[in-house]
């Protein structure tokens, strides 16, 4: 069975990515990467899943003395993660193809899950929620970083022009926080953005089963 039509569009477009992603959005998506890892209190033995690693902009903030997998649809992005884990020797990190709507681990496998960047790209963030939370053990952690829609009517205004263009070029601007969080089923314990004015929330949650 092939991929599904959706699925395949966003890997192509993320193929096309692969080689410029660190340049081109590095200077917006890092400084909130690091500080959602930074404060995500990772204990030594934990298992952490990275949920669309990319490139893997994420990988050097983990602790050493931690398990982390991270796994992404493209494989041209993983390229780029696997060349920073042989450079930087980062041997308590290993990466994936996986579609992470529907992951092949078993419930329960990790005490942490990372999402940066993520939910308003998949098809179905609900979906990709269930998953979360199947994999995540009962009273893990689950942090979000992501682009949800403004309450301020200005910017709606702006974010409602522009998603047609931003779903062409891999993710919707339209996805609202308090719904995403009403429907996630995870316990948001914060949610706060580094800037005043700011286009990323920052969740931290825990997941309740």
């Amino acid at each position: 069975m092939g991929m599904p039509l959706e699925l395949e569009s966003i890997k192509k477009i993320y193929a096309g990515y692969s080689n410029i992603y660190d340049a081109l959005f590095k200077r917006f998506f890092y400084p909130r990467i690091k500080h959602a890892i930074t404060y995500m209190d990772i204990k030594p033995g934990d298992r952490v899943l990275d949920v669309g690693v990319g490139t893997g902009l994420s990988l050097s903030e983990f602790p050493h003395n931690c398990k982390v997998v991270g796994i992404d649809l493209s494989t041209a992005m993983l390229r780029k993660a696997k060349d920073k884990i042989r450079s930087h020797r980062l041997n308590h990190i290993k990466v994936m193809s996986m579609d992470a709507m529907r992951m092949s681990f078993k419930d329960d496998s990790f005490d942490k899950v990372f999402i940066s960047h993520v939910v308003t790209v998949v098809p179905d963030p609900y979906r990709l929620m269930s998953e979360v939370r199947r994999v995540c053990k009962k009273g893990g952690q689950v942090v979000i970083v992501n682009h949800f829609k403004s309450s301020n009517k200005v910017v709606e205004i702006v974010e409602k022009l522009i998603n047609p263009v931003c779903k062409k070029i891999g993710w919707r601007s339209d996805l609202c926080l308090n719904e995403f969080i009403n429907r996630s089923g995870l316990n948001v314990r914060q949610k706060y953005m580094l800037k005043k004015l700011d286009f990323w929330h920052i969740l931290f949650a825990t997941n309740e089963k």
